[in-house]
């Protein structure tokens, strides 16, 4: 699942994947209410989330998310524009599996991504 309020942004990341020729079937949700109501009702093997979203925003779904039981071990994958030391402590405290700044490379995307098992 893609959670960015970004349409442009959401295409982005889909059209990485695409380029990269990794087969996925993408669900995108613009905030993170709408994140959760999918996380609810669909089975996500991983989320990339933007940490500026509208209702929820990154962070709290983030926490949220990692409170759940059956989705405490789901790989979720920050893709922000939020670079400060503070933000990124934050996030791994608070259980994100990567962390990668806006604008990112193809290159870093895959790094970062290969290192998730799922």
């Amino acid at each position: 699942m893609v959670v960015d309020d970004s349409r442009i942004m959401r295409n982005i990341v889909k059209n990485t994947f695409e380029l990269l020729r990794i087969p996925v079937q993408f669900l995108e949700a613009a905030d993170g209410r709408q994140a959760l109501d999918i996380l609810l009702s669909s089975k996500i093997d991983l989320v990339l989330l933007d940490w500026n979203i509208p209702s929820m925003s990154g962070i709290e779904f983030l926490k949220k998310v990692r409170s759940m039981d059956n989705y405490r071990h789901t790989p979720i994958v920050m893709v922000t524009s939020e670079a400060s030391k503070l933000n990124i402590v934050e996030a791994v405290t608070a259980g994100v599996t990567a962390y990668i700044i806006k604008p990112f490379s193809e290159k870093i995307f895959v790094e970062k991504l290969s290192k998730i098992e799922f």
